[in-house]
């Protein structure tokens, strides 16, 4: 099995997670992907307990954490914050999604 690229979390992202003190809280932001979404996939992102297992990525203060299931799915993605006019929101740029749907919680591979 190749290793593959762990993701990458923003200064932007860590920057809200600090903001809403998480890290304070001793939760950590959880990305998982699960089976679903109009697209074959769709991203699960929550505040949460980091757990045994966890890839735990740290910036700031502050930690994202991927399980191993998800892990592969988000190798090489990126985990961003964007405030827009339809709301201020965690978003994933997944490079292993061939697709993905417009509302950027749902994509396949």
């Amino acid at each position: 099995m190749e290793l593959n690229l762990p993701p990458k979390v923003t200064d932007r992202a860590f920057a809200r997670l600090g903001e809403i003190g998480a890290g304070k809280d001793g939760k950590a932001l959880r990305v998982a992907v699960e089976g679903g979404g109009c697209s074959g996939f769709q991203y699960d992102i929550a505040l949460d307990d980091p757990g045994d297992g966890d890839l735990v990525l740290e910036g700031s203060g502050e930690k994202v954490v991927i399980d191993e299931v998800s892990l592969p799915f988000l190798a090489g993605a990126t985990i961003d914050f964007t405030e827009e006019l339809i709301g201020a929101r965690f978003i994933i740029d997944n490079p292993n999604a061939s697709s993905s749907c417009g509302c950027g919680t749902s994509f396949s591979m």
